[in-house]
């Protein structure tokens, strides 16, 4: 597992300086967050091609987009000020624990 968080680091980090649309360095809050909503992303994209894919995603997604609906709202309120800061944020679905709840069944 740790071996596909580093891999999956390596996509988004570059990523995340790209993610502002400007040369604005982004608070380690609102990067750290870009960089665990990028990796549940990745992993609620995946397809579970067997049982063990299935609980491996499964765990990925509880870990990585738990309470990820609750921080971008409170990212947003905190840095509404700042257009840089939100349009880092805007590209991210603001209700993904519906189906993050339904992969914890």
């Amino acid at each position: 597992m740790i071996r596909y968080l580093f891999l999956a680091a390596l996509w988004v980090i570059p990523c995340i300086g790209l993610a502002s649309g400007s040369d604005q360095v982004l608070p380690r809050e609102v990067s750290s967050f870009i960089e665990e909503r990028e990796l549940c992303n990745h992993f609620r994209g995946e397809y579970p091609y067997n049982e063990e894919r299935k609980r491996f995603l499964k765990k990925n997604i509880i870990d990585l987009c738990t309470d990820t609906d609750k921080k971008l709202a409170q990212l947003k309120r905190k840095y509404k000020d700042n257009p840089g800061i939100i349009k880092s944020l805007s590209g991210f679905e603001e209700k993904i624990e519906i189906n993050n709840q339904e992969s914890k069944q």
